[in-house]
C-alpha cells in the first residue's frame, strides 16, 4: 500500500466530526418524516421489541403504560398529528439506546454532539489554535528590533 501525498484528499474517507452549516428554512414536514424515519430505524436496530421499548418508555416517564399503538404513531410517516413530545423523545432515546438520534435532531441547525469525552477534543483543538495565533503574534513582535534605551549611563 503507498502513501499519500498530505496534500492529496481521501475521496471515500468521511470525516468523524463533520462540519455543518445550519439551515437556511425549517421544512416541518420534511423533518417530522425524517424524524420518523429515524426512530423506525431505532427500533429495527433495537435489541427489545416494540412492547417492550414502550415498557421501558413508560417506566422512564412515570408512567402505568404506554401502549405500542402510541410507539406505531411516533414512527408512521401517515400520522401527522402524532408528534412525540421532547419527553417521550428522551425516554424513547434511553429505552432503545439509539443515541444517535441525538445527533440527527440537532444537525440542521449546524450542531453536533458530542459524546462523553469527545469533547475533550473539542477543547484541546480550541487551545492548540489559540496556542497558535499567540505564537504567530510573539513571531510579529519579535520581528522587530527593539530599542532599548540605556538609562543612567552617559
Amino acid at each position: 500500500m503507498s502513501k499519500r501525498h498530505p496534500s492529496q484528499f481521501d475521496l471515500f474517507l468521511e470525516p468523524v466530526f463533520p462540519t455543518r452549516a445550519a439551515a437556511v428554512q425549517i421544512d416541518m414536514s420534511r423533518f417530522r418524516a425524517k424524524l420518523k424515519r429515524a426512530m423506525a430505524q431505532a427500533i429495527r436496530e433495537c435489541q427489545h421489541d416494540r412492547p417492550m421499548i414502550a415498557a421501558r418508555m413508560a417506566q422512564y416517564l412515570g408512567l402505568p403504560n404506554l401502549s405500542k399503538t402510541t410507539l406505531d404513531a411516533y414512527t408512521a410517516e401517515s400520522k401527522e398529528g402524532h408528534d412525540i413530545s421532547l419527553l417521550r423523545f428522551k425516554a424513547f432515546v434511553k429505552a432503545t439506546g439509539a443515541t444517535w438520534l441525538w445527533d440527527m435532531i440537532v444537525s440542521e441547525d449546524g450542531l453536533i454532539m458530542l459524546e462523553g469525552d469527545e469533547a475533550r477534543l473539542a477543547e484541546i483543538a480550541r487551545l492548540q489554535q489559540e496556542q497558535r495565533e499567540l505564537a504567530s503574534e510573539l513571531r510579529a513582535l519579535r520581528a522587530v528590533p527593539v530599542n532599548i534605551k540605556r538609562r543612567g549611563t552617559k
